[in-house]
C-alpha cells in the first residue's frame, strides 16, 4: 500500500506548537522531542492505514470522514480526514478538552 502525504492544518500546527511548548517549559527538551517523534510516527501509520483511525467523534460532531488517533504515551487525539490529495490533520487536541465543542469549530 502507497502512502499518502500528511498535510496538516492552521489549527494543527498551532495545536502541535502549544503541546511542545507546554511540555518543554513543564518537562522539558526530551519529553519535548518524544512527543514530536510519537506524533510523526502516529501520522506515518495514519498516512498507510488512515481507515484505522476512530471515527467516534466524527459521528458525534456530525463531520463525515473525521477519524482520530489517540496517541500512547501523551494524553492527545490526532483528528484527520482522508482525502484524495492525502491526510488532512484538521488538530491536535488533548483528551481533557471537550472535542465535539472544539470540532465544531473547525472551519
Amino acid at each position: 500500500m502507497r502512502s499518502k502525504p500528511v498535510i496538516p492544518r492552521l489549527a494543527a500546527e498551532d495545536d502541535l506548537n502549544r503541546a511542545c511548548d507546554h511540555y518543554l517549559i513543564t518537562a522539558g527538551s526530551d519529553i519535548a522531542e518524544a512527543f514530536l517523534i510519537e506524533f510523526e510516527y502516529v501520522t506515518g501509520l495514519i498516512s498507510q492505514f488512515p481507515e484505522l483511525g476512530s471515527p467516534r467523534y466524527g459521528f458525534e460532531s456530525d463531520l463525515s470522514g473525521v477519524r482520530f488517533w489517540l496517541m500512547k504515551r501523551f494524553p492527545y487525539m490526532i483528528f484527520y480526514v482522508e482525502a484524495e490529495h492525502g491526510i488532512d490533520v484538521w488538530r491536535v487536541l488533548h483528551g481533557n478538552m471537550d472535542i465535539p465543542a472544539v470540532l465544531g469549530d473547525h472551519e
